[in-house]
């Protein structure tokens, strides 16, 4: 399995930004992609994940519920993250791994080399 995230950068707060997860070497249909963020001096939080038999999406965070969403094109073998109404909290490195929380993902799972999004205020 390979996972590719894209799209961070510099935003001002109150933009938007929508990260890319490119994913391949899935055998079968029933895997889950889930968006991981690590900010600075801070230990590395689930924000969400889709799961793809489904399409079904989960939001773990607070902080991003109502701002971000999950979304995916399997025609594009990619898993989008939506980020609106950016903060300054928001920053962090953003990474995608082919689970739902962290724990899994920690322990077994796949995880793309992390894109920077920072949010000016």
């Amino acid at each position: 399995v390979q996972l590719v995230e894209s799209g961070g950068g510099l935003v001002q707060a109150g933009g938007s930004l929508r990260l890319s997860c490119a994913h391949s070497g899935f055998a079968f249909d029933d895997y889950a992609i889930g968006w991981f963020r690590q900010a600075p001096g801070k230990e590395r939080e689930a924000v969400g994940c889709i799961k793809n038999s489904d399409k079904s999406t989960y939001y773990y965070a607070d902080s991003v519920k109502g701002r971000f969403t999950i979304s995916s094109d399997n025609a594009k073998n990619t898993v989008y993250l939506q980020m609106n109404s950016l903060k300054p909290e928001d920053t962090a490195v953003y990474y995608c791994a082919d689970a739902c929380t962290l724990l899994a993902a920690e322990a077994v799972g796949f995880w793309g080399q992390g894109t920077q999004v920072t949010v000016s205020s």
